[in-house]
């Protein structure tokens, strides 16, 4: 391709005045890319539970509090740092299977459940 085809491409490419115009009013304003991508990036940080985890939790009326969020946050990045992918996360009379990677808590038990329990798929455990 020679560069006069490459210009004439060019020409035949480029938006008239009215289209650039439209693309422009429907360009979401106020927040810049780095907004986005941080609001992002915060909301991938956070513990999330799986639909089987939500479901042990109510079934065993477990219920977490903000301070345990943070805890069972801090005990995955300890996780992560050691290498861990999959961990048992143990706190108080709970004890959870977290995967990692995801930041994703996959099962939730108390101690009651404990009991007699063989715990698979993991390769780390924090206690907390």
């Amino acid at each position: 391709m020679t560069k006069v085809d490459m210009n004439q491409m060019i020409q035949k490419t480029k938006l008239n005045p009215n289209q650039q115009n439209k693309i422009k009013q429907n360009r979401p304003q106020g927040q810049s890319f780095q907004d986005v991508l941080s609001k992002v990036k915060s909301s991938s940080d956070e513990v999330k539970l799986s639909k089987h985890a939500k479901a042990r939790l109510e079934q065993r009326n477990i219920s977490l509090t903000e301070a345990d969020m943070k805890k069972i946050d801090e005990a995955i990045d300890k996780a992560d740092k050691k290498g861990i992918k999959d961990a048992l996360i143990l706190m108080d009379n709970k004890a959870f299977v977290a995967n990692i990677k995801n930041k994703t808590i996959i099962t939730a038990s108390t101690n009651e459940q404990l009991k007699e329990n063989v715990f698979t798929n993991i390769d780390g455990a924090v206690i907390v």
